[in-house]
């Protein structure tokens, strides 16, 4: 369901912009188009007796007026005027290049006298209508009477025909409607495409038919008036687009629709559109080459003016009453994107899209007003070729949006040998292709510019000063992708020599080394990136570097602590001092090795707990990790005990100790020390066993346990802590008694045991 109702939001966004399209592109295309061949223009009044022919005359008035066309043939007469000259005469001095005030002063002149041009234009064409309905144009009525009827007549049979057959071609129609709903979209759009032709060829006839009807009812048999070819051509035009539009909506018939969208729209779009393309079409197309032929030239220009000006206010006045709608159709469209850049532009877009829609409205009409000669060439091809620019844009889009959508994956055997590969494509790739996107879309504005001539971006592109700009973002961007790819090449070569399952096992001392080469490489990447992508858009790295140099040198001033911390930890890392995993005291904090940077260590406690020790707080590296290790146990007996026994039981211990499963861990025999201290309460023995490093905690709880069991089964005993109370000692060498004095109402030894044997139970 969801599915669908994307698909249908697409196709609202698509079909809102093809028929805005329609409302203005169509109707100005037929608004610019030229009176057909055989178009004879009566002269007028200020050129009726000069002999100049009026269509020449009214060519050149429109050439004049517009700047483009008027500053064209002026670089024409100076080439002609010059190629008539000597071979010897001298050129003509180069133009002096201006400054960007004085271009923007003939950009303002140029669109002022643009201006100036539409208004002249405008009042030209409303004065020569005036004059007609002033009745200061001489017609001959009684002609111009017999012509509109037989027009009048000529039109009807056309659309009686067209009407009738339409009439006919219902059931048809119904027929198709009812078998496209067994079918799927292809068949019901192979089904919608014969109902096309059938419409088409309903034009065909009644056209065909209109012209027999003019040629063979005439009162001179085979001939015919152009007027009435001129309504015949338009009833051609204006039906075959209506066709089209038949053919996306099927107001009509709902089952052949291909579009998937409501009755109620379809019906509001069509109606609206027939009526915007059958008035500038029959309006354009007929009634201003009627108007030209049988009146007057001045006539016609005023007319059509009013018809390009009413269309537009209708195509404006269609814009804003589906403002809403085409902006939520917009809106849910880029809700179903996944990216949140991609969604923020097209909800702006949604709320803006009417003002674009009338300003190219507004585009349309006057270049039809400036520019009636070429209004419709220019309109198509400008048009057309932003279509297509906007089309090919979006396909590469979607393509970088769905390669953003689905990530990278790699073969297992890869990602085996480079685990991080991946994360570190999936991380960047993103990045590179939002940039390429955003790329892609400056493109596309460039090329919209240029086509619509509003900038020459070519001339400007192969300028000194485009070709640095472009050459400059370019190389730029190129670093930048360079230092990104050796990035990865260099990350991904540590993490294959860190991965243990290739190649050799890495030794603690590879392992941290790698990691700082990384770090080092990585922040050498990125400022050797930054500076050549800043000197290839024109930046002076110079004194940025100077600048850095100083900047370090009073930074370096300022954070003795820190450089003390890199230079000691660097001293650290050449003497090895420590490595990853080792087991170390540094300062007063001992743990693991767990994080060693160029400025400090990373050390886990036996409590868990995760310190950072700054290497500038570093006087001492005691590390438990080097070589070998030793396990020193230091054994405490009763002071009645025999010594020699003693050792041998330890040597017993030990023996027990390397049958178990810590003899590969003990590198080397007992080392017996023997009595090391005669303390309050035991004598203490002190032995040494050599053990692997990191093993000699395991092996000496180890050994505390085997001990202990051993010199239970001698009856050694292990004192605990003795208290011995002496009491003095007389002259004659004996002791004083011992004199124990009760507290106040302590109960005498007879008493307490009479208490006893009268009350067994004290609980009681």
């Amino acid at each position: 369901m969801a599915t669908r109702t994307g698909m249908s939001n697409s196709f609202r966004l698509v079909l809102a912009i093809f028929l805005s399209a329609i409302l203005t592109f169509g109707s100005w295309s037929l608004a610019g188009a030229q009176v057909l061949p055989g178009t004879a223009a009566p002269a007028e009044e200020g050129a009726a007796g000069t002999g100049i022919d009026p269509a020449l005359a009214e060519a050149l008035v429109q050439a004049l007026e517009d700047p483009a066309t008027r500053a064209a043939l002026i670089e024409y007469l100076r080439g002609a005027a010059g190629a008539s000259r000597p071979a010897d005469t001298e050129p003509a001095p180069a133009a002096p290049t201006l400054s960007l005030a004085q271009r923007i002063g003939a950009y303002t002149q140029g669109a002022a006298e643009a201006a100036s041009a539409v208004g002249i234009q405008i009042v030209r064409s409303v004065y020569g209508l005036a004059g007609l309905l002033e009745g200061t144009t001489t017609i001959g009525w009684e002609a111009f009477g017999s012509l509109v009827l037989r027009v009048i007549l000529v039109a009807a049979a056309a659309f009686a025909i067209f009407y009738l057959l339409r009439l006919l071609a219902r059931r048809p129609f119904a027929s198709l409607e009812r078998r496209s709903a067994r079918v799927g979209t292809v068949g019901r759009l192979v089904y919608r495409l014969a109902g096309g032709l059938i419409d088409l060829a309903i034009i065909l006839v009644s056209w065909a038919a209109g012209y027999g009807i003019a040629l063979f009812t005439g009162a001179e048999m085979g001939r015919m008036q152009v007027q009435i070819a001129y309504f015949l051509n338009a009833f051609l035009v204006v039906e075959a687009t209506k066709v089209a539009l038949r053919f996306l909506l099927a107001p009509r018939y709902g089952g052949l629709r291909v579009l998937p969208i409501s009755d109620t729209e379809a019906n509001f779009w069509y109606f609206w559109c027939a009526r915007l393309i059958g008035f500038l079409g029959y309006g354009i197309l007929f009634f201003v080459s009627f108007t030209n032929s049988t009146l007057s030239f001045a006539a016609g220009r005023g007319l059509r003016m009013v018809i390009q000006i009413t269309a537009a206010v209708m195509a404006i006045v269609i814009i804003l009453q589906k403002k809403n709608k085409v902006g939520e159709a917009i809106r849910d469209y880029g809700e179903g994107l996944p990216g949140i850049s991609s969604r923020r532009a097209l909800q702006l877009v949604g709320g803006v899209w009417h003002i674009f829609a009338i300003f190219y409205v507004v585009a349309l009409f006057l270049v039809s007003v400036t520019r009636p000669d070429r209004a419709m060439e220019y309109m198509l091809v400008s048009t057309a070729q932003t279509l297509v620019a906007i089309a090919a844009a979006a396909l590469v889009m979607a393509v970088i949006r769905r390669a953003i959508t689905g990530g990278m994956r790699l073969p297992e055997d890869l990602k085996a040998r480079l685990p991080l590969l991946e994360r570190q494509l999936n991380h960047y790739v993103p990045t590179i292709l939002k940039i390429v996107r955003f790329i892609i879309l400056m493109i596309l504005l460039l090329a919209v510019v240029d086509i619509w001539e509003l900038v020459d971006v070519v001339e400007w592109a192969a300028s000194d000063t485009g070709s640095s700009v472009i050459g400059g973002l370019f190389g730029a961007f190129l670093t930048i992708l360079i230092a990104l790819v050796l990035w990865l090449a260099v990350s991904s070569w540590i993490d294959y020599r860190l991965n243990p399952s290739f190649g050799t096992v890495p030794t603690a001392r590879e392992r941290t080394l790698l990691a700082l080469f990384r770090n080092a490489a990585l922040v050498t990447l990125i400022v050797l990136g930054l500076m050549l992508a800043l000197s290839q858009i024109g930046v002076n790295i110079g004194p940025l570097i100077a600048g850095a140099g100083v900047a370090g040198l009073a930074i370096g001033f300022g954070a003795q602590k820190l450089v003390q911390d890199i230079i000691t930890g660097v001293f650290i890392q050449f003497e090895n001092a420590m490595n990853e995993g080792d087991v170390v005291t540094v300062g007063s904090t001992t743990g693991v090795v767990e994080k060693l940077t160029v400025r400090s260590v990373g050390l886990r406690s036996v409590d868990g707990n995760y310190h950072i020790v700054p290497f500038s707080s570093v006087d001492t590296v005691t590390n438990f990790m080097r070589g070998f290790s030793y396990h020193v146990a230091d054994i405490g007996v009763a002071y009645r005990e025999d010594i020699k026994e003693v050792k041998r039981l330890l040597g017993v211990a030990f023996e027990r100790l390397r049958e178990g499963e810590h003899k590969d861990v003990i590198i080397g025999d007992l080392e017996m020390f023997g009595v090391n201290e005669l303390g309050d309460s035991a004598v203490v023995v002190r032995v040494r066993i050599k053990t692997l490093p990191g093993s000699q905690w395991a092996v000496g709880r180890a050994y505390n346990e085997v001990v202990k069991e051993v010199l239970d089964e001698a009856g050694v005993e292990i004192p605990f802590p003795h208290l011995t109370v002496y009491m003095g000692e007389g002259k004659d060498g004996t002791a004083p008694p011992l004199r124990v004095r009760s507290s106040p109402g302590a109960k005498s030894e007879p008493e307490r045991l009479v208490e006893a044997i009268e009350d067994p139970d004290p609980q009681a």
